[in-house]
C-alpha cells in the first residue's frame, strides 16, 4: 500500500488543472462542496454520490465495554457516528488497483 494522502491541496490542485479556474476559485470550490457535505450529514441527511459511495449518520444506543487491559466495564454513551458505504464501482476499482 502506498503512504501518500489525498488533501484538500490536492483536490483544488485537480480541479485548478482539468478544470481550468484560478487556483482561488478552484480551492474555494473544494472548500464549496466539502461544506455542502458536512452541512447535510451535521443535520442527519444522506450524501449518496454517484460511482463513489454514501456517506450517512447512524445513531448508536448506549452500551456497557470493557476495558481489554483491566476487564472493568466500562459506559459507553449514546453517540452519532459517520458510516461510509463505498458504491460496487468503487469497490471493484480498489480492488482492481490493489493488484498492480
Amino acid at each position: 500500500m502506498s503512504e501518500t494522502t489525498l488533501t484538500r491541496m490536492d483536490l483544488s490542485e485537480a480541479v485548478f488543472r482539468e478544470v481550468g479556474l484560478s487556483r482561488n476559485e478552484s480551492a474555494l470550490l473544494v472548500e464549496s462542496v466539502l461544506q455542502h457535505i458536512s452541512d447535510a450529514l451535521a443535520s442527519g441527511e444522506t450524501v449518496k454520490i454517484s460511482s463513489f459511495g454514501t456517506f450517512s449518520v447512524r445513531d448508536k444506543s448506549a452500551r456497557v465495554g470493557r476495558n481489554p487491559k483491566t476487564g472493568d466495564e466500562v459506559p459507553i454513551s449514546p453517540r452519532r457516528v459517520l458510516t461510509f458505504r463505498p458504491s460496487h464501482l468503487m469497490k471493484d476499482r480498489v480492488a482492481a488497483g490493489s493488484r498492480k
